[in-house]
């Protein structure tokens, strides 16, 4: 299968799905990075990984919808079939939605549906929560609403910070993330209106449900 990865930062969820690819770990390839911010450290993650990236700027479209509108022609003229968001700060419009529906995904670092939007760690931590995590869910018209296919739980401190909440769950971001889109690519995910089931997966084991297999 042919994926493309979506980012606007550092990469590291685009690096741990490209490596999954190059080790063989899922069939198929990372078949382009695209990237809204020229400056994005994904960029370099892609060069070192041999992954051809684009740089589509959205400051030369009139709106989101025209934006995505090149976005989704960019990636059906190169045979995409599932799209992962990677620390992508944009919103998807209607329009991206309506042309890959159930194949996009996205990973969230909270417990969703707690904390969606921007600053999760941040509002997780000042809510005072015992435990956290992440979610790769599907992409749908809302902002972080999509139906979840896979969740990680982490344990809370009380001296808890931002910062260390963040680096806590990001190793399980890593982990979590690639099998979900091994699932996909694999074709054992099957969505029957909010729930994603996973054929043949493990439901009964924390902390990662349903269970990891791969990674």
């Amino acid at each position: 299968m042919r994926v493309a990865v979506l980012a606007s930062g550092r990469g590291s969820n685009f690096e741990a799905i490209a490596r999954a690819f190059r080790e063989g770990k899922i069939n198929g390839e990372v078949a382009v990075l695209i990237v809204d911010n020229r400056k994005a450290g994904a960029i370099k993650r892609a060069e070192r990984l041999g992954v051809n990236w684009l740089f589509v700027d959205p400051c030369s479209f009139p709106s989101r919808e025209d934006y995505d509108r090149r976005v989704v022609s960019i990636l059906k003229h190169l045979g995409v079939e599932l799209v992962c968001l990677a620390g992508y700060m944009k919103v998807v419009s209607g329009v991206f939605v309506e042309s890959f529906r159930n194949r996009i995904l996205n990973i969230h670092p909270s417990l969703l549906p707690a904390f969606p939007g921007l600053r999760p760690h941040k509002k997780a931590v000042r809510y005072g929560v015992k435990v956290s995590g992440a979610t790769v869910h599907v992409v749908d018209e809302g902002v972080d609403t999509g139906p979840i296919v896979i969740q990680v739980v982490v344990p809370v401190s009380p001296d808890e910070t931002e910062e260390s909440l963040s680096e806590k769950v990001l190793k399980w971001e890593h982990r979590i993330y690639p099998q979900a889109v091994k699932w996909f690519v694999d074709g054992r995910v099957r969505i029957e209106g909010r729930k994603v089931i996973v054929e043949g997966a493990d439901y009964t084991r924390l902390p990662v449900v349903p269970a990891l297999e791969d990674f």
